[in-house]
């Protein structure tokens, strides 16, 4: 026993001299740590990628087998078409033309971060062109992983050093998030910007770090933190009033001006990048909402009542929970709520209060805001990985504390149960997250071979076979003309055309986006169709010829297992926009037109009650060449719908003709009112056909008047102009 003693006692003052030298390297150790972690787990993701795409070339083209030409990777490509969308703004912005999707189009309010595309921008113009963007993005991506692990670093501070070596394991161990940072999205990049605006946080509300001076100099900068976070993600605006109203409350003992002061300077910037950006899009595109949020919010989808949009933001928050717990976090069932737990052990302890109590914080706000989003489960959960980032450092803090004052003396029964039940939980958790974390790998890989094989060899067919470079149709706005560097037009209203509301358009139906092709002269018109036929009903079958389709081998990740091309014909809206007879001696002086949302805005029409109202179109043979057919759209208005709209142009003082367009599948009769004064009713005769029906007023008092048609059966009506003699 004296010998065990004594060679203690020796290791103990070993440990003594070398504790301090230790100490003085730490920081540089776990610098070091953090950077191997970082490029090992992108290594294994990239090298997936280039795996599958070596493998989808060898495909294409089987000489590529031979010996002589047998190379180690394939080219870059990435996991998700949407990468391909901040590559067409980057490519944009280096060419001179910020925020525009394809240079020429104008103005677009559809990138889902303003700040990104300006970074890549950077890389284009450093040479990472064509494919090879994904190279710089990958830079880009791990240089913003290690500064958010060492900046993160900081939550751990008043715990002993070796407890924030949980962070890299808890941010790089989990798979889908690990998907989302190397995806070459902006989350990433998002979250490096967190990590400084969370550093600067730490300075502004840690009593012993601040002075007057600092507090301002730490509020401007918290401020423009705050701004960076904004122009990433726009849903960043919760994150940064949560920051602003925090670092307040923590000066609320220097006085109520320092603590408007320091909200003031915080929250400011995020603020007025918001308004600057809705100002922007509002002056260039007539909406303030930026396309993307028009497209995918529920809030703004036009056939769902309150209380519908209400369900389903339960729905979407309820459905991040459980599919981050039990798709993400776990193979093993229930093992991924020990995260949870782990997460809010974080808040019982006082060393890690204040970092947790934020970060829980900010992971309630972006998962209620993300909850918005209906396309929150589409794109391995990439909208809901911020959260998660958030929620796994919380466990990390959870989990080092908890062992912590489990080795603390003296050690009661509880605080032995407390050790064991962390440590081995931690070794459960690290054991079954393993499989996920190869699926992950292997999906990022899949992913972005199937982007390559369709998406990017679309674009490049359609760059060899039609050199004159004819405006495309697209349904999946990134890839595709980012390869071919052709014009196109993105029918879902990302990529924004002519400053055409498409977004609004398509959200309501495809046939009010046809309304919208029919605004645009033939030159301006696509010339080609590269979608997926099953999205987008009729307008394949109306509307295109079909020439080759683009298939994904092994499809897990695109719209659709082909990508079809078809040759534009639109003919059919040749006779769309004007009565089929009408006389040389009458002129049109006003129309309004259903489910052109263009026109309905101008026309301010409604509808009483407001739900209903879904577009529906035809393809009817035109009453006066039968050999031809014309296309219009409608809304659709269940009886007793009353409807209203204005009529501005009218010629005062002279006889009007209003010329109503349906194809009625019964009879009906429609009262009209002008300006709350009954004017008749339309009879609407069954017909297999297109129908325009005539209702003759008196002189009118003034040019603008007010339509409203009362409630009778179910009707669906398509045109009305008003027609004047010359």
């Amino acid at each position: 026993m004296g010998a065990i003693s004594r060679k203690l006692e020796r290791l103990r003052r070993h440990w003594t001299r070398l504790r301090p030298l230790l100490a003085r390297f730490e920081p540089t150790f776990y610098v070091l740590v953090c950077a191997l972690s970082t490029l090992h787990v992108a290594g294994r993701f990239y090298g997936s990628l280039r795996l599958q795409t070596l493998y989808a070339d060898y495909w294409n083209d089987p000489s590529l087998w031979t010996p002589h030409h047998t190379r180690a990777f394939g080219p870059w490509s990435a996991p998700l078409d949407d990468v391909f969308i901040h590559f067409d703004f980057a490519r944009s912005t280096a060419h001179g033309h910020p925020f525009e999707w394809v240079a020429g189009n104008g103005y677009s309010s559809g990138s889902t971060s303003l700040l990104y595309p300006f970074v890549l921008a950077l890389g284009y113009l450093l040479g990472f062109q064509g494919l090879a963007l994904m190279h710089f993005a990958a830079v880009v991506a791990c240089v913003s992983v290690f500064a958010l692990l060492l900046a993160l670093r900081r939550a751990f501070d008043a715990l002993p050093a070796w407890t924030s070596y949980l962070l890299p394991l808890a941010l790089l161990g989990v798979g889908a998030l690990s998907w989302a940072f190397f995806s070459g999205m902006e989350v990433a990049f998002f979250l490096a910007l967190f990590g400084g605006a969370f550093v600067t946080w730490l300075g502004l509300v840690t009593p012993a770090e601040r002075s007057t001076e600092s507090v301002l100099a730490r509020s401007v900068a918290l401020g423009l933190w705050g701004a960076a976070l904004t122009a990433t993600r726009p849903e960043a605006a919760v994150t940064v009033a949560l920051f602003a109203v925090s670092a307040a409350w923590s000066l609320r003992r220097r006085g109520v001006r320092r603590m408007v002061a320091a909200l003031v300077l915080v929250g400011t910037p995020g603020a007025l990048v918001v308004i600057a950006s809705a100002v922007a899009n509002w002056i260039f595109t007539g909406e303030a909402a930026a396309a993307g949020a028009i497209a995918k919010l529920e809030l703004y989808h036009p056939y769902l009542s309150g209380e519908e949009k209400l369900n389903l933001w339960f729905f979407y928050l309820g459905y991040q929970v459980l599919r981050l717990t039990q798709e993400h976090l776990e193979s093993i069932p229930a093992v991924g709520w020990l995260v949870w737990v782990a997460a809010l052990a974080a808040l019982a302890f006082k060393e890690t209060r204040r970092p947790a109590a934020l970060l829980w914080c900010c992971l309630i706000g972006w998962a209620m805001t993300v909850a918005l989003n209906g396309q929150v489960r589409w794109q391995n959960e990439r909208y809901s990985m911020p959260a998660l980032a958030w929620l796994l450092t919380n466990a990390a803090l959870g989990a080092g504390a908890a062992i912590v004052h489990g080795f603390r003396t003296p050690r009661h029964q509880g605080r032995v149960l407390m050790l064991g039940g962390t440590l081995v939980s931690l070794a459960v958790l690290v054991w079954q997250a393993e499989p996920n974390f190869r699926f992950q790998v292997w999906y990022f890989g899949r992913g972005a071979r199937n982007i390559y094989d369709q998406h990017v060899t679309l674009g490049r067919t359609l760059r060899q076979a039609f050199p004159s470079e004819p405006i495309v149709l697209v349904g999946d706005a990134g890839a595709i003309p980012y390869v071919s560097e052709g014009p196109a037009l993105d029918l879902i209203g990302l990529g924004g055309y002519k400053g055409l509301p498409f977004a609004r358009a398509t959200r309501a139906h495809v046939g009010s986006a046809v309304e919208l092709i029919e605004h645009l002269t033939p030159a301006e018109r696509p010339k080609l169709l590269a979608i997926y036929p099953s999205w987008w009903d009729e307008l394949p079958l109306w509307f295109g010829t079909r020439l080759f389709e683009v298939p994904a081998r092994g499809n897990v990740i695109c719209g659709a297992p082909s990508a079809v091309v078809y040759r534009a014909n639109w003919e059919p809206l040749a006779a769309s926009s004007r009565p089929f007879r009408l006389p040389q001696t009458s002129a049109i002086t006003a129309e309004f037109d259903w489910a052109d949302v263009m026109s309905e805005s101008a026309a301010r029409y409604e509808r009483l009650p407001a739900s209903g109202g879904r577009v529906a179109v035809k393809l009817l043979p035109n009453p006066v060449a039968p050999s031809h057919d014309v296309f219009d759209a409608g809304r659709n208005s269940p009886e007793g719908t009353r409807e209203r709209f204005t009529l501005d142009g009218i010629r005062a003082h002279e006889p009007v003709t209003l010329v109503f367009r349906a194809a009625p599948v019964a009879d009906l009769d429609v009262p009209v009112l002008i300006d709350g004064t009954p004017a008749g009713n339309i009879h609407l005769p069954r017909t297999d056909g297109w129908v325009e029906v005539e209702l003759h007023l008196p002189p009118l008092e003034h040019s603008r008047v007010r339509v409203e048609l009362g409630g009778s059966g179910e009707r669906v009506l398509y045109h009305v102009w008003a027609v004047q003699g010359r």
